[in-house]
């Protein structure tokens, strides 16, 4: 249930924000009656995100076990990626959101209506195809009724009421720690929700090493305990793994995570960085000595001299090369 509160008040809070950006813009630039279709765009990607998770949960109904292992399976993998894309994705713009947000709006204005309420249903659209993809997988991983929904729904709430008091200047908090935080728990959730979906594609047959497994910790943590299922709610944790469970696990949860909490501009080139400061090295004596001779007079008469001793050697260099 929390692992699908986070991802409801993680997706839910981006989307807020994106809705309160493009609303705060329009009432800011006199543009208050185009507020309908920015809503109108809101409600349709609301609309269509919901009948993209009514899709997957009825249309999964009527397959046989091993297509819906399948099917689970490859959706759960797509699932992390767009969950990983998503992270890595707000980490590297948050600063920028405004105003690339800003500049879209105003190309939106000018175009129309139309124009208007694509921008709303793209900006908030993928962000409810996100969470419909992940909390509909979620929910089957956990195998616990109707709870994970519950939790989805209790953090999708929270990012309503959260937007709207940021909206109103009620509410203020560090939204780069914000995002750092709930970024690296939904990879760490992403890690198990593909290691489950791993199981799914083992038990479908599209993979092997089924019965090949690295554990099995039943004993001490039953699967039907409060604690069990606490931990494959939140984690996807699983007792009895494969080894390739453990092994997709590990290979994308210590990388990722890694590259995740690395600082921003993390592996840029050391040799263009070392050019710039050697760069900057040599342009400050230039710069001194510029200043330095516009306050001694002194200055002119060795510019000077370095000037006749360089024509010297140049005269000098160009008679040997004609002999």
């Amino acid at each position: 249930m929390f692992s699908n509160f986070l991802i409801g008040l993680r997706e839910g809070l981006e989307a807020s924000l994106v809705v309160c950006i493009l609303i705060a813009y329009l009432v800011k630039t006199g543009n208050r009656n185009k507020l309908v279709p920015i809503w109108t765009g809101v409600g349709i990607a609301i609309v269509v995100s919901l009948a993209f998770g009514a899709g997957l949960e009825f249309g999964s109904q009527e397959m046989t076990f091993k297509a819906q292992e399948a099917l689970g399976g490859s959706l759960s993998i797509v699932s992390v990626g767009l969950v990983t894309w998503m992270v890595f994705w707000m980490r590297r713009t948050a600063r920028h959101l405004k105003t690339e947000l800003h500049g879209k709006l105003d190309a939106a204005l000018a175009m129309g209506t139309g124009a208007l309420v694509a921008t709303a249903l793209l900006a908030v659209g993928r962000e409810g195809l996100e969470t419909s993809l992940f909390v509909w997988r979620a929910v089957h991983a956990a195998d616990d009724g109707w709870h994970p929904m519950i939790g989805a729904l209790l953090g999708i709430a929270s990012a309503v009421v959260l937007g709207w008091l940021f909206y109103r200047g009620a509410l203020k908090i560090n939204l780069s720690k914000f995002f750092t935080w709930t970024g690296g728990m939904l990879v760490i959730v992403a890690a198990g929700v593909l290691a489950y979906g791993v199981h799914d594609l083992q038990e479908a047959e599209f993979i092997g090493g089924l019965h090949n497994q690295a554990f099995d910790i039943s004993a001490t943590i039953p699967p039907d305990s409060w604690y069990g299922t606490l931990l494959k709610g939140t984690f996807n944790f699983q007792p009895d793994p494969t080894v390739l469970q453990v092994t997709v696990w590990a290979l994308y949860l210590i990388p990722t995570l890694a590259l995740f909490l690395a600082p921003v501009g993390f592996g840029r080139s050391v040799g263009a960085t070392d050019r710039k400061a050697r760069k900057a090295a040599d342009e400050k004596p230039e710069a001194g000595s510029a200043d330095d001779g516009a306050r001694d007079g002194d200055g002119a008469v060795h510019d000077g001299e370095r000037l006749r001793d360089g024509a010297r050697r140049a005269g000098s260099g160009a008679g040997g090369n004609q002999v």
